[in-house]
């Protein structure tokens, strides 16, 4: 998951966010555009002329990004399938979604949402070059870039490689003709890692034939698509091995409560450093009313801790992700992910009864594995 970011707002109903990391790809774009793409096919324009389109080019570029992104989303919203974000990062953009689709036919419907968006966008534009092709040649030069580009950005998506649209599209219609979610993963997944491993040989092919910088950046799409394809393998292959079992077969009863009124140093040193746990539920008479973690203190600077206490350094109940004994684990494991949190309280009956962490998860994996099971 992306961390960190730029908040711009909500569309449809999902936040929209600017990772640190797309001002890198946002400046290279614009220059470029202004600075080599616009000056070589068009050299009797003036300076102001490249940077003024090229900016609004690159902007128009990722708006169109955006798009295709929300295209996903919509359908996904449709099937019920909740999108908290979309983040906009040095890769293109990525849509945080709280759970996987939960049939063949839902999937393929949501990964040919977004080529199919950049298409249409792409058709738009190629009409807009055409009307303008007389009228303004930098509304038309910028128009058919983009219409140029979009057509692109659907081709790339739709290479049968995991987690590309297209290898989602390959994965579904696997997982609809052998009913094995796992197998279709792994195949799709196979595909996508390949795929990334000769985007990275063709990208060190291009620089050693001097072309460095188009090189360097086909090899680290490569990098990036070989991790994302073993990675998302990994986590439905966690989830199979997790389907079936309880979180009452993993969680930890034995869990120690803190006041509310407790100073942060007084946490540190009688509970954090004492039992080596990193969380801690906080507990007022006998109702939960929050979970203070090693993160929330070390948010606290030295010269407050004498001061602070844990209620205003916690994590309050109605802000809090919770699960109850009964729940799957591979539920538990996919909000843990989502939620980007390590560790969860489990709650029986408005009482708490245990947490259930990630270490907890992979143990139980490790364990099962090394019995065989």
């Amino acid at each position: 998951m992306l961390k960190g970011g730029i908040p711009l707002g909500r569309v449809l109903g999902v936040s929209i966010r600017l990772h640190y990391s797309w001002f890198i790809i946002f400046v290279l774009v614009t220059w470029a555009l202004a600075a080599s793409y616009f000056p070589t096919v068009y050299p009797d324009w003036n300076q102001a002329t490249y940077w003024g389109i090229g900016l609004a080019t690159s902007l128009l570029f990722f708006a169109s990004v955006l798009l295709h992104e929300l295209s996903h989303s919509v359908v996904a919203q449709a099937a019920g399938i909740p999108v908290k974000s979309i983040t906009l990062f040095v890769f293109g953009g990525v849509s945080q979604i709280s759970k996987e689709p939960q049939r063949a036919d839902v999937e393929f419907r949501m990964a040919l949402a977004g080529p199919f968006s950049s298409l249409v966008i792409a058709g738009i534009f190629w009409g807009i070059h055409i009307a303008t092709i007389n009228v303004s040649q930098p509304a038309a030069a910028l128009a058919y870039w983009l219409a140029w580009i979009n057509a692109v950005l659907a081709g790339f998506n739709l290479i049968p490689g995991f987690p590309l649209d297209g290898g989602r599209v390959l994965r579904s219609i696997l997982w609809w003709r052998s009913k094995n979610l796992r197998s279709a993963t792994r195949i799709a997944s196979t595909i996508g890692r390949a795929t990334g491993y000769l985007f990275i040989f063709g990208g060190i092919f291009w620089i050693f034939w001097g072309n460095w910088f188009d090189g360097l950046w086909i090899a680290l799409i490569g990098w990036f698509l070989e991790n994302a394809a073993a990675g998302s393998y990994q986590q439905v292959a966690l989830q199979d091995m997790l389907r079936g079992h309880k979180v009452s077969e993993v969680m930890t009863r034995d869990c120690p409560t803190v006041s509310p009124r407790l100073t942060i140093e007084q946490l540190i040193h009688d509970y954090l450093l004492n039992t080596g746990r990193r969380c801690f539920p906080v507990v007022e008479g006998s109702n939960l009313v929050g979970l203070v973690t090693l993160n929330d203190v070390k948010g606290v600077s030295r010269e407050h801790r004498l001061t602070k206490t844990v209620q205003e350094t916690m994590t309050p109940l109605d802000k809090l992700k919770s699960v109850r004994p009964s729940d799957d684990l591979a539920d538990v494991l996919q909000l843990l992910t989502t939620e980007d949190v390590n560790q969860l309280p489990v709650i029986e009956n408005n009482a708490i009864v245990g947490m259930v962490a990630r270490d907890n998860l992979l143990s139980f994996i490790r364990t099962r594995s090394e019995l065989g099971m």
